[in-house]
């Protein structure tokens, strides 16, 4: 058995106080709602509690959809590779970047200077998107969905290039004689109606379309904050499981009172039986008092 842990969203903090050149750009509506509020939704107690638990059930990897950060300020990329050691080494967790990672132009680049380790492929290559991660049985394809946007927009985008390069690769994955798990990483829900207007993943379609040739066996994400399962059309009529995760620094109270927004991460369970890979999962996280605990098994299957 292999064992993966996926939390995603954590937005670390704290925030340093910009420099007033530093707002001169979309950053100023974004420090503006973390202090009127975004501040108080993220809190750091919960996120270090969460991690702890996490790392308490041994996973034997690690895999972190997005938003490190809050504003893409040059002071955040130093606390992000800090949050990256607290869940292990650039061997045992595998990072794709979100929209806040990608906040303003060069912001994307800055983060992945300092935090390229836990990008890098099988052959070192760091930074690069698709990257390839073999961990025993499972294969981590890795997507960045992260652009920057405009005020207001939290939009993303793969592009045909990245497209192109992840059917290629999940199409010789899957061709291999013993077929690995591929676990694909992105931050955006990657099907359509998975964000609403400003939010979605702009080629949606074209990532659906793409799993629909080349196949996977489980898509990982983040973005909205809340916990869900979908699922899309994969070769020859199987349906591939499209999982998003919470935001793990979501603290109890606001919104997060509803238990798909309370802080949470998933722990997947990869067997194979007779040649064909089994895939389980449950939640851990916070309950209805605060505690952070087993919260039960997800529903891959569905209806």
């Amino acid at each position: 058995m292999f064992r993966l842990a996926h939390l995603t969203d954590p937005h670390v903090g704290p925030l340093a106080r910009p420099r007033l050149r530093q707002l001169f750009s979309k950053r100023a509506t974004g420090y503006a709602n973390w202090r009127r509020g975004r501040s108080r939704s993220h809190d750091m107690e919960v996120l270090a509690a969460l991690v702890a638990d996490m790392r308490a059930q041994s996973p034997d990897h690690v895999a972190c959809t997005g938003d490190l950060c809050n504003i893409g300020l040059p002071s955040e990329w130093e606390t992000a590779r800090v949050f990256l050691e607290a869940l292990g080494t650039p061997e045992s967790v595998s990072f794709v970047p979100g929209n806040h990672d990608a906040y303003v132009r060069g912001s994307l680049d800055g983060l992945l200077g300092t935090c390229g380790p836990w990008t890098a492929d099988d052959a070192g290559r760091r930074g690069c998107f698709p990257y390839l991660r073999r961990r025993g049985p499972v294969a981590l394809v890795g997507l960045s969905s992260a652009i920057p946007t405009k005020p207001f927009a939290a939009s993303g985008r793969l592009g045909e290039a990245q497209l192109a390069a992840a059917e290629a690769l999940l199409v010789a994955l899957g061709s291999e004689p013993e077929r690995p798990c591929r676990v694909v990483m992105i931050h955006h829900p990657p099907h359509p109606g998975g964000a609403v207007a400003g939010r979605e993943l702009k080629d949606a379609a074209a990532f659906t379309a793409m799993i629909g040739r080349a196949g996977a066996e489980l898509i990982l994400h983040g973005h909205n904050h809340v916990g869900s399962v979908a699922h899309v059309p994969g070769p020859g009529g199987l349906r591939v499981p499209v999982v998003g995760g919470p935001s793990a620094s979501a603290r109890a109270g606001t919104h997060a009172d509803l238990p798909a927004r309370r802080a949470a991460y998933y722990l997947y369970a990869f067997t194979c039986e007779g040649g064909r890979h089994r895939i389980t999962a449950t939640s851990r996280g916070l309950n209805g008092s605060g505690l952070i605990e087993d919260l039960g098994p997800l529903d891959l299957a569905g209806a």
